[in-house]
């Protein structure tokens, strides 16, 4: 069993912070926009995410990040750093 070290638990409660934040501040604003807008921003949506021209971007954004990621790994080493 691997023992968490206080690095990691604090890493946890600012993901957890984070997220709970970014929920709380989406709610306020959309609370503030009415349906109306959010009809307005998911129909916008429904339309662009079956555009092509997106659907080419993330999928060059996706490539870009892998190759990213592969060199990284390359460049680091596969083994995690020591604790």
């Amino acid at each position: 069993m691997r023992t968490v070290s206080r690095l990691d638990d604090l890493e946890v409660h600012v993901a957890k912070l984070s997220f709970l934040a970014g929920f709380g501040a989406g709610y306020v604003l959309g609370a503030k926009a009415g349906h109306g807008r959010y009809e307005q921003i998911r129909r916008t949506w429904e339309r662009a995410k079956d555009d092509p021209r997106l659907q080419s971007l993330a999928g060059v954004a996706q490539a870009k990040a892998d190759d990213a990621l592969s060199s990284l790994r390359t460049h680091m080493g596969s083994e995690p750093p020591p604790r």
